[in-house]
C-alpha cells in the first residue's frame, strides 16, 4: 500500500520492468497476499535464473501484498516478504484491479481465508485463471460461493494443500501402491486461530491427505476434542474409515498410514511446494483443475461437519446435511 514502504522506487522498478519484458503472453503471474512462505516460495521458483523446465516460462510478475490485516502472524510477514519478492523483479501494486491489469493469471496466496471471497470475485468477473492456496475461504458457506461463482464467471478455479502432492500420494490414492484402499489414518499439526473455522486455518492439511487417499464419499463424522490433540473419526458411504489426527502439542509433523488390499504403506513426510506449484503450472496451461470441486468441498464440508460435531459434543455428524445448510446459508446471505 502506498505510504508504508511497500512501493516500488529506483533499482527494484527497473528491475520489475525488465522482468516483465521477458515473459511470455498469457504467462504473465500475478499475487494476492504476500502474508504467507507460500508467495515467496513460488516466486524463488518461478522467478529463478535457471527455472525448471515444468514451470514453461511462467514468470511472477507483480503482486497485491495484502493480506491479512488482523492475524498479527500473517500481516507481520508483508514487510519482510515485500522487499524479498522485489529482488526476484516483483512489481508491488496498490490495488487488485491494478494487479489484473499485469497478469494473465492469478495466484490467490492470502493466508486468511476471510477476504478470499471478495477477492476471488474480483479475479473471475476479470476472467482470469485463479490457484486459491488453503484455505478456499474464511466459511463453508463462502467456499460453496466461490465455487457457484466460477460456474457463473465460467473461470477455471483450482486449490489444494501441497500436501496432497506428498511423494507417493497420487500412486497410493489411484491404487498403484496398496490397491483399493480401505482405511487410512493422518495426521498434521492443527493449531486454532479464533477468526476462521478450527481446521481451516492448519488442520486443513491432514484432512486433505486423508480424503486424497480415500477419495470422496465420506457420510458423517465424530470429533473427539482436547486442548493439545484433536481426533476425527470418517465413516465413508461404503464403511470405509478413515481417521484425522490434529496435534497441537509435541513435535509437529505430517504424514499418514494407509490401509489396503494389497498392504500398507505410510505417506510422508511432506516434501516442499514444488510438485504443487508443476500442477498450478499445467492447471494454468489447461485451464482444466487436477482436482474435482466435488473432492474440494468435500474436505471443507467434513472440516466444517468436525466443527459441528465439537459443538454437540462429540455427536454424528452427518456431511450431506452439513452442505446442504451451507447452501442455502449461502443463497441467503451472498450475492454472487
Amino acid at each position: 500500500m502506498a505510504g508504508i514502504g511497500l512501493g516500488l522506487s529506483g533499482t527494484a522498478a527497473a528491475m520489475a520492468g525488465s522482468s516483465r519484458k521477458g515473459v511470455a503472453a498469457g504467462k504473465r503471474v500475478g499475487i494476492i497476499g504476500l502474508d504467507t512462505s507460500h508467495s515467496t516460495a513460488f516466486v524463488e521458483a518461478l522467478n529463478a535464473d535457471a527455472p525448471d523446465p515444468a514451470y514453461n516460462g511462467y514468470k511472477i510478475v507483480a503482486a497485491y501484498p495484502w493480506g491479512s490485516r488482523d492475524i498479527q502472524s500473517s500481516a507481520e510477514r508483508i514487510p519482510s516478504y515485500t522487499e524479498e519478492v522485489k529482488k526476484k523483479g516483483v512489481e508491488i501494486v496498490d490495488s487488485i484491479p491494478e494487479l489484473l491489469n499485469k497478469a494473465d493469471v492469478i495466484l490467490l496466496e492470502t493466508n486468511d481465508g476471510r477476504p478470499h471471497l471478495e477477492q476471488a470475485s474480483m479475479v473471475m468477473k476479470a476472467g482470469k485463471t485463479l490457484f486459491i492456496d488453503k484455505p478456499v475461504a474464511g466459511t463453508l458457506e463462502e467456499t460453496v460461493a466461490i465455487f457457484e461463482a466460477a460456474r457463473k464467471y465460467k473461470v477455471p478455479v483450482f486449490s489444494a494443500s501441497s500436501l496432497r502432492y506428498m511423494k507417493g500420494m497420487q500412486d497410493i490414492a489411484e491404487g498403484r501402491t496398496v490397491g483399493k484402499v480401505l482405511g487410512a489414518d493422518a495426521f498434521s499439526p492443527a493449531p486454532l486461530e479464533p477468526h476462521h473455522p478450527d481446521f481451516f486455518w492448519y488442520g486443513i492439511h491432514g484432512v486433505e491427505t486423508l480424503i486424497t487417499v480415500m477419495g470422496t464419499g465420506c457420510k458423517e463424522v465424530i470429533r473427539i476434542y482436547t486442548e493439545g490433540t484433536d481426533v476425527v473419526t470418517g465413516v465413508w458411504s461404503d464403511g470405509r474409515i478413515g481417521t484425522f489426527r490434529g496435534t497441537r502439542t509435541g513435535q509437529h509433523e505430517y504424514g499418514g498410514t494407509v490401509f489396503g488390499e494389497k498392504g500398507v504403506a505410510r505417506v510422508g513426510p511432506y516434501s516442499g511446494y514444488e510438485a504443487l506449484l508443476k500442477q498450478i503450472i499445467q492447471f494454468f496451461e489447461t485451464g482444466v483443475s487436477p482436482v474435482s470441486e466435488a473432492e474440494t468441498l468435500e474436505i471443507y464440508v467434513f472440516m466444517a461437519a468436525a466443527d459441528e460435531s465439537r459443538r454437540k459434543g462429540g455427536a454424528a455428524v452427518n456431511l450431506a446435511s452439513t452442505l446442504e445448510k451451507a447452501r442455502q446459508e449461502m443463497k441467503k446471505k451472498i450475492k454472487i
